[in-house]
């Protein structure tokens, strides 16, 4: 770590372009699988997406193990420390609605669904969902 300042702290472990992404995915798209994330319309390629899910988890932010149905398989879950991430990644997501363009604010809004209505209680609703799927 570069210093002791909070942002950079947050900036050393989300700060590229894709650790976000691939909570994202998990968070809103229910993805779990290596081959879910590569699918993803922003295309990471294999390499930094298996380094990325390498640093995610050694952060504490996801866990993996094999998937008891595909032996062959890993699943990736959430951990605490990254569902209590949504907050940030919601605001996240209000922030380039408001100052994206017209086609990343029809994103965020079906993104986001009803969080934005009753943020506070979506958010809450999601966490808990996430926590009862993932911990």
């Amino acid at each position: 770590m570069r210093s002791d300042c909070p942002l950079n702290f947050a900036l050393e472990i989300l700060g590229d372009k894709w650790s976000l992404l691939v909570i994202r995915d998990m968070v809103f798209f229910n993805k779990r699988y290596y081959n879910e994330f590569l699918a993803s319309d922003e295309c990471i390629s294999t390499n930094t997406l298996a380094s990325r899910l390498d640093m995610l988890e050694e952060e504490g932010l996801l866990t993996k193990r094999n998937d008891p149905n595909h032996k062959q398989k890993i699943i990736y879950s959430l951990t605490q420390k990254s569902i209590d991430l949504l907050p940030v990644i919601v605001e996240i997501a209000l922030w380039s609605s408001t100052y994206g363009s017209l086609a990343v604010h029809k994103k965020a809004a079906a993104l986001l669904g009803d969080i934005t209505a009753g943020k506070k209680a979506g958010i809450e609703k999601l966490k808990q969902a996430l926590a009862h799927e993932h911990l």
